[in-house]
């Protein structure tokens, strides 16, 4: 699937494959403070799909394109992870069908509509109402990222 994105070029959407395991080795306990010494680990796998995905059938990647989120650390080139099946509650990352052009953004509700939030101070917030051809599409549940 491509969808166009508010400001950007396109992106490609994918529904995520959960067929087979994605088992691979992990290291438990691995401290960003002081070194300690290695753990025995070599027995120890995760399965990415299982971590990443609760519910298979409405689940969907993308590639994010563009900087409206960098300041949650969601950048250019990220992949996150979509799942259809969840609410849009206070504060959450959706991604949202607005006015024909698809966005990521943190929706904020207010009593006569909600904002659409960048988390980029250099785009402004996004103010919906009911005039507006606004669909929450899903929620962003994890970022996958490359360094």
């Amino acid at each position: 699937m491509m969808f166009s994105l508010t400001g950007s070029g396109f992106v490609e959407v994918f529904p995520a494959e959960v067929t087979t395991s994605l088992d691979l080795p992990v290291m438990p306990g691995l401290t960003a403070g002081f070194p300690s010494p290695a753990a025995d680990f070599i027995d120890l796998t995760i399965d990415l799909n299982k971590e990443l995905i609760k519910n298979p059938s409405s689940t969907f990647l993308a590639r994010i394109d563009g900087d409206s989120m960098k300041d949650v650390n969601i950048c250019h080139g990220d992949i996150v992870v979509i799942d259809k099946s969840l609410d849009a509650t206070e504060g959450r990352i959706i991604v949202a069908f607005l006015n024909g052009a698809f966005t990521v953004k943190r929706i904020r509700f207010e009593k006569k509509g909600c904002w659409l939030v960048a988390e980029n101070p250099k785009y402004p917030a996004i103010w919906v109402t009911d005039e507006s051809d606004f669909q929450v599409w899903g929620i962003v549940v994890h970022v996958i990222k490359s360094f």
